[in-house]
């Protein structure tokens, strides 16, 4: 796999913690925007992010370790197709590749219609996957501007590969989408219902199956601390809420995988590009070093 080397890469990480054969972790920027329908930008969300994680420190105090000794080879670009079939394709099989190979795959956009191309290459070897949405807005659309690869129907093809999916942090949806929700019995932590208290924290993580693929859209986050998105919406998760519910759900169940997307990079203003970076870096640690 051809990767990004020193000093351009995710933590600006030196050999040997950042090439593909010692990491453990492989991480995919798809700088793809295509269905995006309110602030444009996502396409500059990869590059973004990578830049801002150069300054991160690599010692996390919370798990006493430097995370960053697991590895992290930063691939490539993946290179954008035109066609949106075509892009769902090569998300598939170049997340496929990293699954094969053994490395967990970190997969950062770009636009939320990358997800369900993820969450269909880990249904292959996760039978019973479920999905962890961090989201603003539920995207259970069954089509949106004449697509069903839209950004808005991200969730909705997702589920045309795994049985479950668990939306947390939603304050926008339309009367279609509720329908569905309502027919469907499918439960949503309503952003405006979690905010005061953790005490759903434990229901969602049981309504999760063993194998868990998280995909966080960081308009989940409340647009204060994280405004840099496609789509911002009022209200939102808050950082230590969302962390003590990541690293419960990294104890408790087998993560395979996640992505991050939506991040619209603004000029003069990197406050979301290191947050989203960052989020990253914390549950890199989780994954590998937070041991039960």
């Amino acid at each position: 796999m051809n990767y990004i080397t020193f000093p351009n890469n995710f933590l600006e990480l030196p050999e040997p913690l950042s090439n593909y054969e010692d990491s453990k972790i492989a991480m995919l920027p798809v700088p793809y925007e295509k269905t995006t329908t309110y602030l444009g930008g996502t396409k500059d969300g990869p590059e973004a992010l990578i830049n801002a994680s150069q300054a991160i420190e690599f010692y996390d105090e919370e798990i006493d370790k430097e995370a960053c000794t697991a590895g992290v080879c930063t691939l490539n670009n993946l290179e954008i197709e035109d066609n949106e079939e075509k892009m769902q394709e090569s998300i598939y099989s170049s997340v496929k590749k990293i699954i094969e190979d053994k490395k967990f795959p970190i997969i950062i956009g770009g636009e939320h219609s990358i997800t369900p191309a993820c969450v269909r290459a880990f249904s292959e070897t996760n039978k019973n996957l479920s999905v962890l949405q961090l989201d603003a807005h539920c995207d259970l659309r069954e089509e949106w501007n004449g697509s069903k690869n839209n950004h808005a129907c991200a969730i909705k093809r997702s589920l045309d590969y795994c049985k479950k999916v668990i939306p947390v942090g939603i304050r926008s949806v339309c009367k279609e989408e509720m329908d569905y929700i309502q027919e469907n019995n499918i439960k949503i932590f309503w952003d405006r219902k979690i905010h005061a208290n953790d005490d759903w924290m434990d229901e969602t993580i049981s309504l999760l199956s063993d194998e868990v693929y998280i995909t966080i859209d960081l308009d989940g986050f409340d647009p204060a601390w994280m405004p840099a998105v496609g789509n911002p919406e009022p209200g939102g998760l808050q950082y230590y809420q969302t962390l003590r519910l990541l690293r419960k759900v990294f104890r408790e169940k087998n993560v395979v995988g996640m992505d991050v997307v939506e991040l619209s990079p603004r000029k003069d203003d990197v406050r979301s590009d290191f947050a989203a970076a960052k989020i990253i870096y914390k549950l890199i640690g989780y994954k590998f070093f937070d041991f039960k």
